[in-house]
């Protein structure tokens, strides 16, 4: 494992150059002729301020506010023995900024090492030359900073918004899916269950209208395949109308009587699909639970509005939401509609879209 001094993919590479400007620290002992042990201690100094420096990219806020206040302590420290100490409370100004979570926080902490350098100044009566560095250059330095560190900040945001967004589409696009493969599933198998019962009770009294209706379940079988493939791919509906003769033909296939009204619609394709979906599921309700002998769909403009409605005189009385009249729900109210059931006698499923310059031609499926 390879050793950083920053955090990988950082915007702290800043950090790496501006490091040099330490070296200022080495200017006085080295015109001073600064004996061994003043040496000593500035080589200790430098190891010190070196940890502090780089371990503050990789710690929380509250332990680099310590390290930065650990920087203004050793300038304090050194100012007197050695003027490039001013370094210490310029890098704490720099750093300041990065280590805290607002831009006020960030002038509240440059303010902090400015008095503190203004203090150190005073205290041990120090030439006009650390003031100049020691507050001057460090808050130019420290309000630039100020600036960068708030757009990283928001940069971060960024990043974590749309990490966010990708997250959230993801779990759209799965709970898409998951409902899509339940209508559609649903109603397939449902089909295929009600033609295999039928071919099983003909096998002995028409063995040809059982052979017919085996070979439609053997199409049926295939196309289900297929609308599995298109719902995972998010394009499922061949047509409202497609899907309302097909409805049709289902109930009429499980003993109903079926009376089927449609207008032709000029429907938005994502409207179009919803609609489609809807039938779909509430044709299977009818099949499994309601135990009805009549069913009729009527699809109408109404008030600028597309109204679906399907009906059953079956035993309603269900109260409950099962996963498809929620998923069915969800994706009505999502364009803008509504979707009401009444099971008092029987169910009525009533759904309504609103439509924009749309023309309806009446259209009767009944035949």
């Amino acid at each position: 494992m390879r050793f950083r001094l920053i955090p990988e993919n950082s915007e702290y590479t800043w950090a790496l150059y501006s490091v040099s400007y330490f070296g200022f620290f080495f200017i006085d002992p080295v015109v001073n002729h600064a004996s061994a042990r003043l040496w000593f201690y500035t080589l200790l100094a430098t190891a010190v301020f070196l940890y502090l420096y780089f371990s503050i990219f990789w710690v929380s806020c509250r332990q680099g506010l310590l390290r930065v206040a650990a920087m203004v302590a050793l300038g304090a420290v050194f100012a007197k023995y050695n003027g490039g100490a001013t370094t210490f409370f310029i890098f704490a100004a720099a750093c300041g900024p990065f280590v805290v979570d607002t831009e006020v926080d960030g002038v509240k902490v440059l303010l902090v090492v400015e008095l503190a350098a203004a203090l150190t100044w005073w205290a041990f009566h120090l030439n006009n030359w650390f003031l100049l560095f020691g507050n001057g250059l460090a808050f130019v330095i420290g309000a630039s900073n100020i600036h960068f560190a708030e757009r990283n900040r928001n940069s971060k945001r960024l990043l974590k918004a749309q990490d966010e967004i990708e997250h959230l589409a993801k779990v759209a696009e799965r709970e898409r899916i998951a409902r899509d493969l339940h209508d559609v599933l649903g109603h397939t198998l449902s089909v295929i269950i009600l033609k295999s019962e039928l071919a099983g009770k003909l096998m002995d009294r028409d063995t040809q209208r059982a052979g017919t209706e085996i070979r439609e379940v053997e199409q049926i079988s295939r196309q289900a395949l297929s609308e599995v493939r298109d719902a995972i791919r998010g394009y499922r509906s061949h047509g409202l109308l497609a899907e309302l003769a097909k409805a049709k033909a289902t109930l009429e296939t499980a003993g109903l009587s079926v009376k089927c009204e449609a207008a032709t619609l000029a429907l938005p394709a994502l409207q179009e699909s919803v609609l489609s979906m809807a039938v779909r599921e509430a044709v299977t309700n009818v099949v499994r639970h309601a135990q009805a002998r009549n069913c009729s769909v009527r699809l109408e403009q109404q008030n600028g509005s597309c109204r679906l409605a399907i009906e059953d005189d079956g035993r309603g009385g269900i109260q409950n939401e099962g996963s498809g009249l929620r998923g069915m729900r969800e994706r009505v109210e999502m364009l803008g509609g509504t979707l009401t059931r009444d099971s008092q006698a029987g169910t009525t499923i009533t759904i309504n879209l609103p439509l924009k310059q749309v023309a309806p031609k009446p259209e009767d499926l009944s035949n």
